[in-house]
């Protein structure tokens, strides 16, 4: 049977105070979840979710030290300085 191993990842505090920054200056309030590493038991198998932000319906991704936000999914992405302009005109 696979076994399968899921380990929380806390947000970098740099990375959620910029978020905070930014959704503040912008008026809205977002919702944070950390994401998980998940290991298959006994293998060299390992995923990492990403951690989600949920802001105005928004699922935006992200991962601890990148300055990029994934908008979604991982094929559309933008950089961490562009999403005060990507919730202004959203």
């Amino acid at each position: 049977m696979v076994n399968v191993i899921k380990q929380e990842v806390r947000m970098e505090e740099s990375l959620r105070k910029r978020l905070e920054f930014i959704c503040e200056f912008c008026r809205v309030k977002p919702i944070i979840i950390n994401g998980n590493l998940r290991t298959i038991d006994k293998t060299n198998l390992t995923y990492l979710e990403p951690h989600r932000i949920i802001i105005n319906d928004i699922t935006f991704l992200a991962f601890n030290y990148s300055n990029e936000i994934f908008i979604e999914n991982l094929n559309n992405k933008i950089k961490l300085s562009e999403l005060e302009n990507y919730l202004k005109h959203n």
